[in-house]
């Protein structure tokens, strides 16, 4: 009498499906994100603002100017989200650069 090993697929429910096991995971919530603005302001120079956006949010020229307009015209733009931690960083990193350039530039972050 020869054995023949059984496999998953060869046991059938009753209705005659074949049975899956479906493992139920536990969602992990993802960390809430913040925007980082940065606000227009009548003494801070166009391209210092160009400036700091190339060297702290890695745009390029084009963009950094593009992003620089819409500050200039609206009042303040989003220039990058990120977790609480990294845009805490970024806010810091700008005020300080800023406040060592004698600029009153004013870089803010609020919860998406």
């Amino acid at each position: 009498m020869s054995m023949q090993p059984i496999m998953m697929a060869d046991k059938k429910d009753d209705d005659g499906d074949v049975g899956v096991v479906l493992e139920t995971r536990q969602k992990t919530k993802k960390p809430p994100m913040y925007k980082v603005m940065i606000l227009n302001d009548d003494y801070t120079p166009m391209e210092f603002v160009v400036h700091v956006l190339e060297r702290f949010f890695g745009m390029t020229h084009a963009q950094a100017f593009e992003l620089m307009l819409t500050v200039h015209k609206k009042g303040l733009a989003v220039v990058g989200v990120f977790s609480f931690e990294v845009a805490e960083t970024k806010v810091t990193q700008v005020m300080d650069f800023a406040q060592r350039h004698q600029h009153p530039l004013q870089c803010t972050m609020e919860k998406e």
